[in-house]
């Protein structure tokens, strides 16, 4: 019995030895990644779509040719390659020796840099899109071109025109800025895409949506009902117009009417100044059109998936999609999650109960 005590005691601090040798490592470990993080929030990567869209045809080419032809064309590929490569260091050299800032333009292939948008109720990730246009203009030049992936239902007023005022850094640098709409560009999303030279958006994409909707549920009637007081103290004749629990007034209404109407009207200027051509009288009700029909209204320039768009840029061009990718702590993330899903359910809810396609 003694020699199991001590076993069982020999056993027990190997055990205890080697919880505590790991937690040591799991607390130096997390104490290294806060120092990382405090020093770098995020980071930009880029993708040259050059490569990917070659890889996926020399993948499809290698299963349908010559097993020697396919090596052939592999040689003449990697060739040709070189030259062109050689040609460009060539150019650079000579640019160099003339003193020059930057190669002459016939020497320079134009660069089309590619960012995504998936807005939310929020625009939350215009936090993200603002660095990734600030690492673009840092070195974009004149002959470059910047394609924006565009999806959004709208939302929020303010929100979506601090994404439109981003955009809008772009076309001042003198960078022509182009607008795919895959799926849907309604009310807030209308609104950062009209801001591009050029909207392209595929066939049945919805949009438009140029108007201003706001709901607010009252419950003043039930709490009157139960017995329940409800104060509130202003100071300002305005300061609040309608509310969730008090008693809303004639006046009050108005008042916010008034607000949505002017709201209505801003964002009708602000389209009508990027997109001069538009009729806004008709197309300002606040109704979305699906892609032929938006472009019959000249809401876009031309139909087109970006798909499409971004396979014929880079015949011509070297393309990258720019992406900031932020180090955000586990709890942040998951709550990132959480409100994106319960976005999502709300969203889902509101289009059941209203039988709209989109939120403005």
């Amino acid at each position: 019995m003694t020699e199991f005590f001590f076993e069982y005691g020999l056993f027990a601090a190997k055990l205890a030895t080697f919880v505590i040798a790991i937690l040591v490592i799991v607390v130096v470990t997390v104490a290294a990644t806060r120092r990382v993080k405090k020093s770098m929030k995020g980071h930009i990567e880029t993708t040259r779509v050059n490569d990917e869209i070659d890889a996926m045809r020399d993948a499809i080419d290698a299963g349908i040719s010559d097993p020697e032809a396919f090596k052939l064309h592999i040689k003449q590929k990697r060739k040709a390659e070189k030259l062109e490569h050689k040609a460009r260091r060539k150019a650079l050299k000579q640019a160099a020796r003339r003193g020059a800032d930057e190669v002459a333009a016939e020497d320079v292939k134009s660069r089309v840099f590619i960012l995504d948008f998936d807005g939310d109720l929020r625009a939350s990730a215009v936090s993200r899109l603002r660095r990734e246009i600030t690492a673009v203009l840092s070195l974009a030049r004149a002959s470059d071109e910047l394609v924006l992936r565009l999806e959004s239902r709208g939302g929020m007023v303010h929100s979506y025109g601090l994404a439109s005022s981003q955009l809008q850094r772009i076309k001042e640098h003198g960078i022509g800025l182009t607008v795919c709409v895959d799926k849907v560009a309604a009310s807030g999303g209308y609104m950062m895409a009209c801001v591009a030279n050029k909207i392209l958006a595929a066939p049945f994409a919805i949009i438009g949506s140029i108007g201003v909707v706001a709901q607010i549920p009252n419950f003043n009637r039930l709490l009157k009902k139960n017995d329940i007081d409800f104060e509130m103290i202003t100071a300002g004749e305005y300061k609040r117009t309608l509310t969730i629990l008090g008693e809303n007034t004639d006046k009050g209404r108005e008042k916010f009417t008034e607000e949505i109407e002017d709201i209505h009207l801003l964002f009708k200027e602000f389209v009508a100044q990027h997109r001069p051509a538009l009729d806004i009288g008709r197309v300002a009700t606040g109704e979305s059109w699906f892609g032929q029909r938006a472009l019959d209204l000249a809401l876009v320039d031309e139909l087109m998936t970006s798909d499409e768009y971004i396979t014929r840029a880079c015949a011509q061009a070297d393309v990258f999609e720019v992406r900031y990718v932020e180090r955000k702590p586990l709890p942040e993330r998951l709550g990132i999650a959480l409100q994106e899903s319960v976005d999502g359910l709300l969203m889902r809810w509101w289009e059941r109960g209203t039988g709209s396609r989109f939120f403005s």
